[in-house]
């Protein structure tokens, strides 16, 4: 049953609880990208190092680099993979397994940089296994199960799951597409709406049979908002129209307007359907001969 949310658009201006996951989750992925991009050095210092050192013991580190630093990039995508995944209610496990990848390639990558530097194929092959050892303690591994809801059907939670995941895409293109504008307040803006529309995603979570009334906004709409922010940063980029502007913004108040008032509607219907279900178990309880006391009468 779908729980009511406060947060920055509901009348006591609390963060809600979804908000707060999705938050400590960015700030993780903040702390942990500092730390991902100290793995792109070994690479440059491999590849730099060996420019003198013949053209065999060039090649292969260059090969090692390559390696170290695709492990850095897989290790990147897999930490903001986890982080959608920890920051949603139901979720399916990523489908490849980044950070798991990417420890592999860490450890075969230090071995060849061990190699280049004559520790002998014993010696490499202990670099690599330390360096893969170091790299899961660090970063972790991957989530190797999908999360779901006790109670729910799996399809139901399949179906869920996929609009979920769909939605989320598009949020995450118009944010990206607004960022190569270079405009705070527009930025701002979409920040905003993406709280107001991850609202709906989070009581959806909670409450599958939600999705029904959610599905259009979730797909048809984000799909339009998409679309509208593409073509939108398309027309702008190339002229600063303030009329262009203006009708884009107007959009973004609509979305955020009818998007709170649907999430808002949810939850009361929720709140309904708890309120008959307490009084339909009370009502039984009482032709069972139980007491009940009210707050009255304690």
């Amino acid at each position: 049953m779908a729980k009511r949310f406060g947060g920055k658009f509901s009348p006591d201006g609390q963060i809600s609880t979804g908000q707060r996951v999705t938050v400590e989750s960015d700030q993780k992925i903040a702390v942990s990208s500092g730390r991902v991009k100290l793995l792109y050095v070994p690479a440059i210092v491999l590849a730099a190092t060996s420019l003198n050192e013949g053209p065999v013991t060039l090649v292969t580190a260059l090969v090692g680099a390559a390696i170290l630093t695709l492990a850095a990039w897989l290790l990147q995508e897999g930490l903001e993979a986890e982080a959608a995944y920890n920051a949603r209610k139901v979720a399916r496990r990523p489908a490849l397994p980044r950070k798991m990848l990417a420890t592999v390639l860490t450890g075969v990558g230090v071995a060849i940089a061990a190699y280049t530097g004559d520790s002998g194929t014993i010696g490499s092959v202990l670099y690599g296994i330390a360096a893969a050892g170091l790299h899961t303690a660090t970063f972790g591994i991957d989530p190797m199960s999908d999360k779901r809801m006790e109670g729910v059907d799996t399809f139901q939670q399949d179906r869920v799951a996929r609009v979920v995941d769909e939605a989320e895409a598009y949020l995450d293109v118009m944010k990206s597409q607004i960022e190569a504008v270079s405009d705070r307040r527009l930025t701002e803006r979409i920040e905003d709406f993406q709280i107001i529309a991850r609202r709906m995603i989070r009581t959806v979570e909670e409450d599958p049979r939600d999705l029904s009334g959610a599905r259009k906004f979730l797909s048809v709409y984000l799909m339009g908002a998409r679309d509208a922010t593409i073509k939108f940063v398309d027309l702008y980029t190339r002229k600063k129209d303030t009329d262009v502007r203006a009708d884009y913004e107007a959009l973004l108040d609509d979305l955020e307007q009818n998007f709170a008032a649907r999430t808002d509607k949810m939850l009361l219907d929720d709140r309904s359907d708890v309120d008959i279900e307490i009084k339909v178990l009370r009502d039984r309880l009482q032709r069972e001969g139980v007491s009940l006391k009210t707050k009255g009468n304690d």
